[in-house]
């Protein structure tokens, strides 16, 4: 009996780490995970806090901290579906949201009907990055 928990223990301390490696980005920091939501399409047109219009066709999403500009890699843990954002807004200001990302975004990753998900997010360090992921078929956000 001792022995075959000596064999498996190993195994099992392993799987989170596996678990965890399975949304992580080759090539990127990663920079947490919670909940997402999305804006509404009544925010169109709104001033966002980069001083740009909020468009919700547009790959964009706002986040308390990041730089404007930021591409960030969001990744619904439900599915495993992923998109790129650029960071041009601050907020969310729901209690327990870390990002809320525009309504074209949220279709991307399957959240718009449900109206939230868990996610977690992958800070992307340069353009070389952009290119591999719009290679393997990752939506990537257009630059204003």
């Amino acid at each position: 009996m001792r022995r075959s928990i000596a064999i498996t223990l190993p195994f099992l301390l392993a799987a989170p780490a596996i678990a965890q490696d399975q949304f992580a980005a080759p090539d990127g920091t990663d920079i947490g995970s919670g909940t997402a939501s999305y804006y509404g399409d009544e925010l169109a047109g709104n001033r966002t806090a980069s001083g740009e219009r909020f468009d919700p066709d547009e790959l964009t999403a706002a986040h308390r901290t990041l730089a404007f500009g930021s591409r960030v890699r969001v990744t619904n843990l439900a599915n495993g579906q992923s998109v790129i954002v650029r960071i041009n807004d601050r907020g969310p200001f729901s209690r327990g949201r870390v990002i809320d990302v525009s309504h074209a975004a949220a279709r991307e990753i399957d959240m718009e009907r449900a109206g939230t998900a868990k996610v977690s997010m992958t800070l992307l360090d340069d353009d070389t990055q952009l290119a591999s992921a719009d290679d393997a078929g990752v939506a990537v956000g257009a630059a204003n």
